[in-house]
Formats: structure tokens, sequence, C-alpha cells
């Protein structure tokens, strides 16, 4: 440490001999100083202030029909992105900046230099943005402001239109897509459905259910085919034991009218197809039946008659009696042969379905698992189908809603305007910094000639830099002249550094003066 404090104290000497060239230096670069402070060209700052108003009645109107925007985040994106060079070359456009413009490298280093020097300053919290520039012409200034605000407000939220349409294209062409999708499975289930008509049913039964239904009604048309037929055979064995009266013959070549067996059978028949016909429809089997029988009973009536026009002349006809219980029981017989026709009609019908349906059921399996997946892929498209529809009128309904007014609103609270003194440089904390650089320089060249021309000031240090070994030290004594001539050396000294400092000082008070009096 000592060793440390011994080469400074050697150092302070050698910079002290050569104080009169530091001074020389200083007062030199305090004037190159304050010559450069005074002579830095005043720049002139405009300003606008700008608050985007978020709040807009139609976002709580809209809630659920359109997506709602996030215009806080989207203002914030756009205060970004507001310097970005397309936006500067705009600028320098509207400001006509351009015009001293040569080539384009110096429209280039101009676009550059905008970005760099213009501000936005902005409070997230309250939409309360700053766009402030400064340049040397105030004028100049303020157009760039005035550019500067109409960019930011024109191209509020101006893109989002953009990305809309985009997004809409996109679900229109998804639409479009799955629109096809859905009128292939709709024909496929069409297909199906139409190749299965037997599973459809109104009721909602399952085929199980039908199946037990045909059973139940076939063991019911059994039942009542043999009530009918107990009862058909009961009238046959009272037919057998009923005395048929006495017999008349028939005069030769007389045909004879029809029996009255097949009369009453035919006129029974008639009224059993009136009373179904009141009930069903001309396909129900039971109608069917009774059309057939009666048909049948016709051909038998007609082909009777036919064979007895054939009788030969002078044989006996046999005519039966007119006895009123046989004839009761033929027309009871006759209702009964009907009914009976009708009850095996039905029977044989509803065998025929139960047994179509017990064949169908062994294939149930499979085909409500292909029904299964052609729904769920018609399910499916379905609902992809109409997320997409709703979604593309969301996207329409977000779109006017964004390009609506009132969605954010730009309001200029302060235009574009310039402060009518400068704001830079700030001479008061530039010229302090004149003097300090004056001072500096003059140390450095103090500390410089020292260096150059060395000069030892005790023996060690000579012992030390020589190498050599000190014999001994010859002393000097300084005369009363040489005292008069280091005062009066040390006196001019400390005149041109307080000199320097009061000149600085003045300088700095005049300054100051001017700047705080009113323009």
């Amino acid at each position: 440490m000592d060793e440390i404090l011994r080469q400074v104290r050697a150092i302070l000497r050698s910079m002290w001999r050569h104080r009169h060239l530091a001074m020389i230096v200083t007062w030199i670069a305090g004037a190159i100083g304050a010559v450069v402070v005074m002579s830095v060209p005043d720049k002139y700052e405009a300003s606008a202030r700008i608050y985007v108003d978020t709040q807009s009645i139609l976002q709580p109107l809209m809630a659920g029909l359109a997506v709602q925007p996030n215009v806080e985040q989207q203002v914030m994106m756009l205060s970004r992105t507001l310097l970005s060079r397309p936006n500067m070359e705009k600028l320098v456009r509207m400001a006509d900046l351009d015009l001293g413009s040569k080539d384009k490298a110096e429209q280039d280093a101009l676009v550059d230099r905008l970005t760099k020097q213009i501000q936005v300053r902005g409070n997230a919290r309250d939409n309360l943005y700053t766009l402030a520039y400064r340049d040397t012409v105030p004028d100049r200034a303020k157009r760039v402001v005035q550019a500067l605000t109409s960019i930011f407000v024109e191209s509020s939220l101006g893109d989002k239109r953009k990305d809309t349409d985009t997004a809409k294209k996109f679900i229109d062409e998804q639409i479009r897509g799955y629109e096809k999708k859905l009128e292939e499975a709709e024909a496929r289930l069409k297909d199906f459905k139409l190749r299965n008509l037997e599973l459809q049913t109104a009721d909602g039964k399952s085929g199980v259910d039908r199946l037990s239904d045909i059973g139940n009604q076939l063991n019911t048309a059994k039942l009542a085919l043999r009530e009918v037929e107990n009862a058909r055979d009961a009238i046959k064995k009272q037919l057998a034991g009923e005395d048929a009266g006495t017999t008349t013959e028939a005069a030769p070549g007389d045909p004879g009218s029809p029996t009255p067996e097949l009369d009453a059978r035919i006129d029974a028949m008639k009224r059993n197809l009136d009373s179904l016909l009141q009930r069903y429809t001309e396909q129900h089997p039971d109608v069917t039946g009774a059309r057939r029988v009666l048909k049948e009973l016709e051909d038998q009536r007609k082909q009777e008659i036919a064979t007895r026009k054939k009788v030969v002349p002078g044989a006996p006809a046999v005519v039966v009696s007119s006895n009123p219980v046989f004839q009761k029981l033929k027309i009871a017989l006759g209702e009964n042969e009907a009914q009976a026709a009708s009850l095996r009609a039905r029977v044989a019908e509803y065998e025929a379905r139960y047994a179509k349906l017990r064949e169908m059921l062994k294939m149930a399996p499979q085909l409500e698992a292909e029904l299964a997946q052609l729904n769920r892929d018609y399910e499916i498209n379905k609902k992809n189908f109409e997320s997409l529809v709703s979604r593309r009128e969301s996207a329409s309904m977000t779109g006017e809603l964004e390009s609506a007014s009132g969605v954010a609103d730009f309001r200029l609270i302060d235009p574009p305007r310039v402060d009518p003194a400068p704001v830079a440089p700030n001479r008061l904390a530039l010229l302090p910094g004149g003097l300090v650089f004056g001072l500096i320089a003059g140390l450095l060249a103090s500390f410089v000639a020292a260096q150059v021309r060395p000069v030892f000031h005790d023996g060690r240090t000579l012992s030390e830099a020589t190498g050599l070994p000190l014999l001994g030290m010859v002393s000097f004594s300084q005369t009363a002249d040489d005292s008069r001539k280091a005062r009066r050396s040390l006196y001019r000294f400390g005149t041109a550094l307080a000199g320097l400092f009061l000149v600085y000082g003045i300088g700095f008070a005049v300054l100051y003066i001017k700047l705080q009096s009113p323009a």
C-alpha cells in the first residue's frame, strides 16, 4: 500500500510540473465544450394524446351470439406494431418527409431514424396513449405526429375484418364438405330403411314385441277358427238328422232355380263382406278371403244352374222341400262356412307374417348394428354441420360487431401540438458537462506530458528505474527569487482556474435566466 501511495505521489508531482499546459488545455477544451453545447440545435417536441374507449354497450348485448373480441389486447398490440416499417413508410409519405430524399438509401435511413425517434407511451390499464416526436423544425414535428395519429386511429382493428373473412371462407369450405357427407349419410340411411321396411313401426315396438303380438293374434285366429269349425260340424250333424221333407218333380225341361242353400250362403257371405268392409280396407286378409269365398260360391251356383239346364227331358228333378228348420240350418251352415273361410285366410296370413318376422329377427342383431352405425355417422355429420353453420353465423355477426361503431371509440384528448419552448438539448445540464470535459482534458494532458518527459523526484525512484546503485544525492537550495517566481506561477494558475469556473458560472446564470424568461 505504501508503495502504491509513493507511486501516486510521484505521478501527481510530475503532473504538477506541467500544470500550465494542463490549464491551457482545460481552457481550450472548456471553450470547445461550451461552443458545442450552445451550438446544438434546439429540438421541439410535438405530441398528441388518444383515449381508446373499449367499453361498448354492444358487447353485453351480443354476448353468446358473437365472439367477443379482446379489444384491450388488440389495441395494445396495435400500439406496439404502430412503428412497423410499412406504417413508417406511410408516415413518411403523409408528412412529406420524402421530398428531400434523393435515393432509396436515404429513404431507408429516414425510416430507421423515425422508428427510433418516435415515442409511443401508453397505459394499458387506462387505455390512454401518447404519441410524441422531436425535431429541429416545429412544423415538421407536428406533421409527423398528425400523420401518426391518423394511422393509429384509421388502422384500429382494420385487419380484424380480413381475419373474419378468412375464417368465414374456411368455415364455408368445411360446411360444403360436411354437407356432402351428410347427404351421403342420409342416402345410405334412406336405402337401408327402404330395404328393411318391415322393421319400421309407428308404435315404437321392438321386433320381439311385434312377434309376440302376431303370435297372440295367430293363436286368437286359430281358436276362433276351431270354434267356427266346431259350430259347422254341429250344424252338419243337425242337418243329417233333420227330415228334409217331401220332394216334388220338376216339370220336364225346367232347369229349375238355384238351391236355397247356395243362395243363403251367398247372402250370408255378402252380409259378412259388408260388415268387414266397414271395419277394414280392401287389402285386409279377412276382406280378401271373404271375396274369394263369395266368388267360389257364385261360381258353384252358376255350375249348378248349368247342370240343371242339361237335365234330360222327362227325368224327374228333385227339389228340396221348404222345411223352415232345414232352411235355417242351411243358412247358418253357409254363414259358418264363410266365416270359417275368412278365419282360415286370417290364420294363413298371420302364419306367414309370423314366419317372415321370425326369419327377420334372426337377422335383427346385424341389421340393428348396421342401423346404429348409419345413425351414428349421420348424427356425427349432422352435429358437425349444424355446429359449423352456427359458427359461420357467429363469425358473420362478429365481423359486423367489429366494424360497428362503438366497439372501440378512439377519442383525441389532446390534438397534435408543438411546445413553444425547445425540449432538447438541456443546456443547463450540458454546460457543466463542458466544464468537466475541460478539466478532464487538462488532467489528461498533464499526465501525458509527465509520461513523455519523466522526472525523478527521489533517489529510490531513479535507482529502481536505472537499476544502478545510488552513491549519493545533491540537494537544491531555493533562493528568494525562485520562491517569488514559484508563488507568482501558483497565483497565475489559481487565477486561470478561478477564471474558468467564473466564466462557466456566468454563462450558466445567463442561460438559466434566458430559459426561465417567457418567450
